[in-house]
């Protein structure tokens, strides 16, 4: 039996997004909190009082601990599928 997952599904076409002023490759609809793990951002906010790192937890929304700014607007990363064009702030979210 053949379990290679890419015999299961097609990945969606190659799509540029800015994160932090830098350009990265993605396939349109993944989740973005899984496409900023694997490009190396492990740490997408810091904790609005003792400023620490906060990243992926629960994955499904509910933590909100990898909250980013998509496009000014702040969103939890794992409830939001990759398009083209768009441009993606970690860190200090409270920043101006």
């Amino acid at each position: 039996m053949n379990l290679r997952i890419s015999d299961y599904f097609e990945r969606g076409k190659k799509v540029k997004i800015i994160v932090n002023e830098n350009t990265i490759e993605a396939h349109e609809g993944e989740c973005l909190s899984v496409v900023l793990f694997i490009s190396n951002h492990k740490n997408l906010r810091l904790s609005p009082k003792r400023k620490e790192n906060r990243g992926m937890f629960c994955l499904m929304g509910s933590c909100q601990e990898c909250a980013v700014l998509l496009n000014g607007k702040k969103v939890t990363s794992c409830n939001i599928f990759i398009k083209e064009g768009m441009t993606v702030k970690t860190g200090d979210l409270d920043e101006s």
